[in-house]
């Protein structure tokens, strides 16, 4: 994981923090987001949809396991580069073979795409949030959050919108196939990511943590042990209010995970099984409209964390995230137009970007020793499996109640996670 040395001027960070939360989010987005518009796409039932990509997120949940790989091996740069390479390998054999095989080849071959890809993404996570951790000081960390989470968002809108707009604009303009249209997709994330690897393999600074020098030698590396591996989840653990902690990062996410799995077969479904209706292209303007409010809510939400504090500004802004799914119940019972239906995304967008920069800091707060990638992959482990188990049910549980009781129960569902903010060990700034 060696990298030779840098031919160009090291990137400052506020150009290589947008590049590497971009693509930390588009190969997320693929996964998570853009397969249930493809599974929606190939005909398959909610049930399928919810269970099969829910199951996509275990590389997420699990990625503490090896987490600790990315402190003791190698360089956090290499760990990145590597990874981009091999991203963008997969997504050119989706780009090869998703517009040719038959349908149930294709189904089979992506199931195991996906899945390679979401391993391989969850430790690129891993590897950028340790280099996130080691270039930045505490105050540039706050008050880059909102300029990361709200990077990593634009790059899950360029997976969940754009590449969905692209697809349903080649069927209707080209007279494409849907598979021909997600092939050309694939195609472009492979060329971005590979640009990507080039970009970072030059122009990435070396963390001074990774880099520290003493007479031209470099810093020895603590050996890798078992009990080195051991060390990394005890040191986690071993905090105040750990058992507040770990239920607050289990349970947060429930109602938004419920809905992060059925919000677009929502949108995409016919209107006799409750759905909206809406087209692919129609679906990817919807969902990037709300772009410039999700900028808007992660930058502001950096700041004003930075500002104020986490004591002052979790709850407020966990409220403000929450209340928007709310918007789902009043589009499937009131069924509005699209001019509505874009209004409410945006105000989504906001409150999300909002919610989810207090909540990163918050994850990030719970570092606490040398251990930082491992650390926080155990943070955001638990926050995947937060997300992975209701998302599994949440085709089971639209099919049963509808979409409209669906969303009023996912709302009722984000209470509790709301209610431990109070129990969490937060000071005061």
């Amino acid at each position: 994981m060696h990298l030779p040395g840098r031919r160009l001027k090291p990137l400052k960070p506020a150009v290589y923090i947008p590049t590497l939360y971009f693509l930390e989010g588009l190969p997320y987005a693929l996964v998570v987001y853009a397969s249930v518009v493809f599974y929606k796409n190939l005909g398959e039932s909610l049930q399928f949809i919810g269970q099969v990509t829910s199951l996509f997120y275990l590389p997420w949940v699990l990625k503490f396991a090896w987490a600790p790989m990315v402190d003791l091996f190698g360089t956090k740069r290499g760990w990145i580069v590597v990874a981009q390479v091999v991203l963008a390998a997969i997504c050119f054999l989706f780009a090869l073979t998703v517009g040719t095989l038959p349908t149930a080849s294709v189904i089979y071959f992506t199931l195991a795409g996906f899945s390679v890809m979401a391993l391989i993404s969850a430790t690129h996570d891993v590897s950028i949030d340790g280099f996130y951790l080691e270039t930045l000081d505490k105050e540039q960390q706050s008050y880059f959050v909102g300029v990361r989470n709200a990077v990593y968002k634009v790059a899950i809108l360029f997976g969940q919108s754009l590449l969905v707009f692209l697809v349903g604009l080649l069927q209707k303009n080209m007279g494409m196939s849907l598979a021909a249209g997600w092939a050309l997709s694939f195609g472009l994330c492979a060329v971005i990511c590979l640009g990507a690897a080039a970009l970072h393999y030059f122009g990435l600074p070396k963390p001074a943590a990774a880099a520290a020098q003493v007479d031209g030698e470099a810093k020895a590396k603590e050996p890798a042990t078992f009990k080195s591996f051991l060390t990394v989840f005890k040191t986690y653990f071993d905090q105040d209010k750990i058992l507040w902690i770990v239920i607050y990062i289990l349970i947060f996410r429930l109602g938004d995970a419920l809905v992060l799995k059925m919000a677009y077969p929502f949108l995409l479904d016919d209107a006799a099984k409750g759905g909206m209706a809406y087209s692919n292209e129609q679906l990817g303007l919807i969902t990037g409209v709300g772009i410039g409010f999700l900028l808007l809510g992660g930058i502001l939400g950096g700041i004003v964390v930075s500002k104020f504090g986490l004591k002052r500004t979790l709850m407020p802004t966990a409220i403000f995230q929450n209340l928007s799914i709310v918007l789902y119940y009043f589009l499937a019972q009131y069924r509005p137009d699209i001019g509505v239906v874009y209004i409410f995304n945006s105000i989504e967008q906001f409150g999300y970007g909002l919610g989810t920069a207090a909540y990163t800091v918050f994850l990030l707060s719970t570092v606490k020793s040398n251990y930082k990638a491992g650390h926080y992959a155990v943070a955001t482990a638990m926050m995947a499996l937060g997300i992975m188990l209701p998302g599994y049910w949440s085709g089971n549980l639209a099919a049963m109640l509808g979409y409209k009781t669906f969303f009023l129960v996912s709302f009722l569902a984000a209470i509790p996670g709301m209610m431990v903010i109070l129990l969490l060990p937060m000071e005061d700034k």
